[in-house]
């Protein structure tokens, strides 16, 4: 490996989960959870999310230090921060890069998942938030995931990086 890969395979941080999400259907406002079930292929128990192995956006995740830059981005830091439900993923994990779970398998609480690719915003976010909110989340709109072994999962549950040796899993392509 060279010296750029062992960097890249090493991820000493672990994350928490901060906030859980499900939106029970496409356009519904988010429902704030203490602790949700995550199913294998299935996505989260409550949340719209099509089931099924080829469904890569079983689950999205965002990262807890990037609301504030979001919400300086669009003006609103002080007067009326973004809040987690407003960007409409399910899990807001602070204390770990996300971005460093690229091509991995990783525990949140008792459920693996496996990244499967960036978590783009879409128009409807600049419908509801206001102009200026899609270029504003553009690189801070976290990851997509599915889940491989079924769990719980709770609020200030561990997020942890399983070894690159142990993932199997390909890095999926950025474009």
């Amino acid at each position: 490996m060279s010296p750029l890969q062992e960097l890249i395979a090493e991820v000493p941080q672990q994350g928490r989960v901060r906030w859980i999400g499900v939106r029970p259907q496409s356009r519904s406002p988010m429902l704030e959870l203490e602790a949700v079930e995550a199913r294998l292929e299935a996505g989260l128990t409550g949340d719209h999310a099509r089931p099924g192995v080829r469904n890569a956006r079983q689950v999205t995740l965002i990262q807890w230090e990037h609301l504030a830059v979001i919400s300086s981005l669009m003006g609103r830091a002080h007067d009326h921060p973004v809040r987690p439900e407003d960007l409409r993923r399910n899990l807001v994990i602070s204390d770990i890069n996300l971005f460093s779970l690229k091509g991995r398998r990783f525990r949140i609480g008792q459920a693996t998942f496996e990244t499967t690719g960036w978590c783009q915003p879409c128009a409807r976010l600049e419908s509801n938030l206001g102009i200026g909110t899609f270029q504003a989340v553009r690189g801070h709109g976290g990851i997509t995931a599915r889940v491989l072994q079924s769990g719980i999962i709770r609020l200030d549950d561990t997020v942890s990086v399983e070894p690159l040796a142990d993932s199997g899993y390909a890095p999926f392509n950025v474009r």
